[in-house]
């Protein structure tokens, strides 16, 4: 048992609280404000507890990002799920994925409800016009910091290149991610490893089975004995249904579409094609995860018993897939081959980053004035370190005036 990684360390009552409240204060805020996408998320992140609050390294949070890209589910909610673990245990991994996920979740519920009422959605392009030129910096900015960590050999700046290439080629994102992590774990292995990692790989399968009987199948066990107690069949049909999709989604808001068109739309016939796409749109133009669409769908279909099953159903494999990876991470760095996968990983996620920046861009900076939005948040950013959040909410207000004005 010596060569278990350690758990988080024990802290008394009093610290522990005062760091679940920290959580709990960052993370709801964070769900409140974060628009622009996964993308926009982890950067905020970055520039809010790597930069600012200093709660983990720039090394930790490149390892907890290509871990969240790994597995299936919303990346970004899974990275504050891994950060919540780190910083205050198991507690902190229940409350890091609740607060940044609640948010948006009543948000989504709230515009729901005005869709079935008013049959419309509401105006938000002056919002987006502002926030989107804003948030091209803040994910610019993450990259900057993020790959001088990253990028610790021409290796893995080649490897990082030839993935922005093959992004934009159309190649899946989760087969770029996995093989620039497998090249690069191969390459050390046959030309710079010294045979070391043997005892770590038996601890990392001890773990994994440890985590998976001691943790992952007690909160199996108790949410699933709740859920089955109190929902109706009609519910536990659509509380599977978001199940299986949050269980095997990987990639943007637009992947999730495509899932989610194949099965409620074509398989099941619960909603139709037009009211999946406002669906995904108030999930992409609304702040905090873009899975908040089964909110959405799940309000259109069962009213708000309905938007809190098909929000749970979504989001739950994402917190037991962390519950039981989360622990293995200090093993793979442990490991050299293993950590050389990491390293892969994690620049193929910087990436992914990167494309989706340029994707962004070329969408939101369209004149003069979302110009002058990048270039100056960009300068506030790096020169003054403004809070990145202030500068979305002060993008959204510029983006609301410039479009009364334009109505004038």
């Amino acid at each position: 048992m010596a060569d278990l990684p350690q758990q988080p360390l024990a802290v008394s009552t009093a610290s522990e609280k005062n760091s679940l409240t920290e959580l709990a204060l960052f993370f709801l805020r964070l769900g409140t404000t974060a628009f622009g996408g996964p993308a926009a998320h982890i950067a905020i992140m970055e520039d809010e507890l790597v930069r600012r609050r200093k709660w983990l390294t720039r090394d930790k949070f490149l390892d907890l990002l290509g871990a969240s890209n790994l597995i299936p589910g919303p990346s970004s909610s899974e990275l504050a799920i891994h950060i919540g673990y780190l910083r205050a245990g198991w507690m902190g991994l229940l409350v890091g994925g609740i607060c940044f996920i609640l948010p948006a979740a009543i948000l989504v519920a709230c515009i729901a409800w005005a869709y079935v009422r008013f049959g419309h959605l509401p105006a938000v392009a002056g919002l987006l016009y502002g926030v989107k030129p804003v948030v091209v910096a803040v994910i610019l900015q993450a990259l900057w910091g993020l790959g001088r960590t990253a990028i610790k050999s021409s290796l893995l700046a080649v490897a990082g290149a030839i993935c922005v290439a093959l992004i934009f080629f159309g190649v899946n994102a989760l087969l770029i991610l996995a093989g620039t992590g497998a090249t690069i774990a191969l390459v050390h292995r046959f030309y710079f490893a010294k045979k070391k990692g043997h005892a770590v790989t038996q601890g990392v399968f001890a773990l994994l089975r440890r985590s998976v009987t001691l943790k992952g199948t007690r909160l199996v066990t108790a949410i699933g004995a709740g859920t089955a107690a109190t929902v109706a069949p009609a519910m536990w049909s659509l509380f599977l249904g978001f199940l299986k999709i949050g269980s095997v989604v990987f990639g943007s808001g637009y992947v999730l579409l495509a899932f989610l068109r194949a099965d409620l739309v074509v398989h099941r016939a619960w909603v139709t094609d037009a009211q999946l796409v406002d669906a995904v749109a108030i999930g992409q133009v609304t702040p905090g995860p873009v899975f908040t669409t089964a909110t959405f769908i799940g309000y259109l279909l069962r009213g708000p018993a309905g938007a809190v099953v098909a929000t749970v159903g979504i989001f739950l494999p994402a917190f037991l897939l962390v519950a039981i990876s989360g622990p293995l991470i200090p093993y793979v760095r442990r490991s050299a081959t293993a950590g050389a996968f990491l390293d892969g990983v994690n620049v193929a996620s910087l990436a992914l980053m990167a494309a989706v920046s340029y994707q962004l861009g070329r969408a939101a900076i369209v004149d003069w004035l979302t110009i002058g939005l990048t270039i100056s948040s960009a300068i506030l950013l790096l020169r003054f370190r403004i809070n990145s959040v202030w500068l979305v909410l002060g993008g959204a207000l510029v983006g609301i005036v410039a479009q009364a004005v334009r109505g004038f």
